[in-house]
């Protein structure tokens, strides 16, 4: 008769491993839609310029505007101007990474990551792990707050802002600056 620790045991298991491929493919599907969207909005810009090609010179200005409303917002904004670092929010979403984009158009959290991927590139110590973040942040190290800050590594990866140069080990993505730089 087995004991009831091991089907505990088995169980558990069974639950992590239907996590890790959740997130996974959670993680997937985050890339493929900052793909689908990135794509969006080079057809929409693509479309308004050949709108202002083909308009009349007398009608150029209102064609532009009319694409303008037309054209998705940017990710991260509601159709407003951006965000200064005093409105980001806690749970704000995460701009794909342009020149010119500063940090504060990202939450506290995701700044602090981007600073800590920083600092450990201009000290020369390399990429850092997810587990390397939460005891720096002063969290337990336990597997909820890994994987919450694994998740958002992953997001900050897949916009533009971080790159994984290995699996699990992250640094800001080359041109990427620090806030005082101008990102």
């Amino acid at each position: 008769m087995p004991s009831v620790v091991g089907l505990l045991e088995q169980r558990e298991l069974g639950a992590r491993r239907r996590v890790d491929a959740l997130r996974e493919e959670a993680d997937r599907i985050q890339a493929e839609l900052a793909v689908a969207e990135r794509e969006w909005r080079e057809w929409t810009i693509a479309r308004s310029k050949v709108g202002e090609v083909l308009a009349p010179e007398e009608e150029n200005g209102l064609d532009r505007a009319r694409a303008d409303e037309s054209a998705p917002a940017a990710e991260g904004q509601l159709g407003t101007a951006p965000q200064s670092a005093e409105e980001a929010k806690p749970r704000s979403r995460v701009p794909m990474w342009r020149e010119g984009l500063a940090w504060s158009a990202l939450s506290v959290d995701y700044q602090r990551i981007l600073q800590l991927g920083a600092d450990r590139a201009r000290l020369g110590q390399g990429p850092v792990t997810c587990r390397e973040m939460a005891a720096a942040f002063g969290m337990d190290v336990v597997p909820a707050r890994v994987e919450a800050l694994r998740s958002k590594a992953k997001r900050l990866v897949a916009r533009g802002w971080l790159a994984e140069p290995a699996a699990g080990r992250f640094t800001a993505a080359r041109g990427v600056v620090q806030p005082g730089g101008g990102s």
